[in-house]
């Protein structure tokens, strides 16, 4: 099993920043690649970023340039830092697992909230 905790979410206003952090425990399933997703108002699923576990990352075209995701191996723990946020960011966001032979895991989201 892999748990997943997100945090650092909360409200922003445009052009601000946020930081959020996803601790991932698990019980040695083998990763192959953590992504941020986020569900918007208006119930859009959207790939937000994906790191691999050989350090690819991938981003939706809405947030390059403005949105870093990256990992510390040693503190399992995966970061989206967020930078020149607009109102279209707000959504919930939330991580996810895909490992090689148990499919994906998701943790609980966390809320982020941009103001115009």
């Amino acid at each position: 099993q892999v748990r997943l905790v997100e945090s650092g979410g909360g409200l922003a206003q445009a052009g601000g920043s946020l930081r959020l952090s996803c601790v991932i425990s698990q019980s040695h399933l083998v990763i192959n690649a953590i992504t941020w997703y986020r569900l918007t108002p208006g119930h859009q699923h959207e790939l937000v970023a994906e790191i691999t576990t050989d350090g690819r990352t991938l981003y939706a075209d809405s947030v390059k340039g403005r949105f870093t995701i990256s990992r510390d191996i040693a503190a399992n723990t995966v970061t989206l830092q967020m930078n020149s946020l607009e109102p279209v960011d707000t959504a919930v966001y939330q991580c996810s697992v895909r490992t090689l032979m148990s499919g994906s895991f998701w943790g609980q989201g966390t809320q982020v909230t941009v103001s115009s």
